[in-house]
């Protein structure tokens, strides 16, 4: 009898090697092996982010939305994380039970959803839940665990969104979540969704301070055009809320987003648009004050042919406390100095997908203080130091992404 030991079938079970067929025929007539099982129903995907980056100028403290495209990488060729998802989704059983492990590596994850004390790691947990599934009407599902924020209009994966660069829209919302979020599909048209967490703001098994009774809530639903709606057919309205305390400053926050994607009569012509408003109360210490900041922006996407497609984003985005303690909105996202009040962004993206499993961008971004208060520059009286002084930052990039 040919000998395989655990390992190998282990590997074999998610696809990674092939047995001979005579101990594939011994496999059907032993008792399965419980690893074997088990790892059977898990999914292995991913991916590798890779991009270039050109500031032109000198001496440019381009923001360029602050998360992930900071002063580090301005100029130079960069790894911007990697990315390893373990999943066991749910099935269409009435009890189903699943998890999700979704790990990044690299320069993105320094300090993303870490877990207490581990802030400067380059390993990040961006996602590790058990799902499961209770037969109440259609089903609700219900995830425990850390998990993506329900609100937003792009999100943490650069592949999952129209442009390279993310909105700023996207640098005042949440990102993750500790907690429980069950979410119900009422029917084609109405999606619901409800969680409670620790706090607002990421961090896992982050605490809020004061009464053990403090938890961050939050709401969410969505509309989705049936088909019946003839060319709006797909098109979605989504609306949410979080409030909870940012334990980065100590105080409350509270989020409101409302997004829309609508189809249009032109064939391979998306669009889109989102809204985010987000405010945070006196922290009650007198260091960090009340404070509140929106961002508006419209999307376009149009695909040419099976591979190329055009993307583009306008915005404007409003910080009515960019320079106080904690960074934007007092909320400690993508804290930088010299941000201006008011910002115009415009973004144009081509994408053209040459190679299998290779999503492959070019971008060009340019980013207005549209108060006049220069980005990284000193603005007098604040005792923010100086630096650029630009009215205007431009990035040119180029982005790959390999997924697996």
């Amino acid at each position: 009898m040919t000998k395989v030991n655990k390992w190998t079938l282990g590997l074999a079970a998610v696809g990674l090697v092939s047995l001979p067929a005579a101990v594939q025929a011994q496999s059907t007539t032993e008792k399965p092996n419980q690893l074997l099982t088990a790892l059977s129903s898990t999914t292995i995907s991913g991916y590798v982010d890779t991009s270039v980056h050109w500031n032109p100028g000198s001496g440019n403290a381009n923001p360029a939305a602050i998360s992930f495209n900071g002063p580090n990488k301005q100029d130079g060729f960069n790894l911007n994380v990697v990315n390893v998802v373990l999943e066991k989704p749910l099935d269409e059983s009435t009890w189903s039970a699943g998890y999700k492990a979704d790990l990044i590596y690299g320069p993105n994850a320094v300090g993303f959803n870490n877990s207490v004390g581990s802030a400067a790691s380059d390993l990040s947990i961006k996602q590790a839940y058990v799902a499961l599934r209770a037969p109440v009407g259609n089903g609700l599902d219900l995830k425990l665990g850390t998990w993506d924020t329900i609100i937003g209009y792009e999100v943490f994966n650069a592949g999952s969104n129209p442009n390279y660069t993310r909105s700023w829209g996207y640098t005042i919302e949440p990102t993750q979540h500790t907690g429980l979020l069950a979410s119900y599909q009422v029917n084609k048209v109405v999606g619901l969704s409800a969680g409670v967490a620790n706090t607002w703001n990421s961090g896992v098994n982050t605490r809020a301070a004061g009464s053990e009774s403090q938890k961050t809530w939050m709401g969410a639903v969505t509309l989705t055009a049936p088909d019946s709606m003839g060319f709006l057919a797909g098109s979605a309205l989504y609306l949410g809320i979080v409030d909870g305390q940012n334990t980065l400053v100590g105080n409350d926050a509270t989020s409101f987003y409302a997004g829309a994607t609508l189809a249009t009569p032109i064939k391979g012509v998306k669009l889109g648009a989102s809204f985010d408003y987000a405010e945070t109360d006196d922290n009650g210490a007198g260091t960090v004050a009340s404070a509140s900041s929106y961002a508006a922006a419209l999307y376009a996407s149009i695909s040419a042919t099976e591979k190329l497609s055009f993307h583009f984003r306008g915005e404007y985005a409003k910080f009515n406390s960019a320079y106080a303690t904690g960074g934007i909105l007092n909320t400690g996202v993508g804290s930088v100095g010299g941000i201006p009040e008011e910002v115009l962004s415009f973004t144009g993206t081509i994408q053209y997908d040459l190679w299998a499993n290779v999503l492959s961008r070019l971008e060009v971004r340019w980013d207005h203080a549209a108060d006049g208060r220069p980005f990284g520059g000193s603005v007098s009286g604040t005792g923010i130091p100086g630096g650029a002084d630009e009215n205007d930052a431009v990035i040119v990039a180029a982005n790959l992404i390999y997924k697996f």
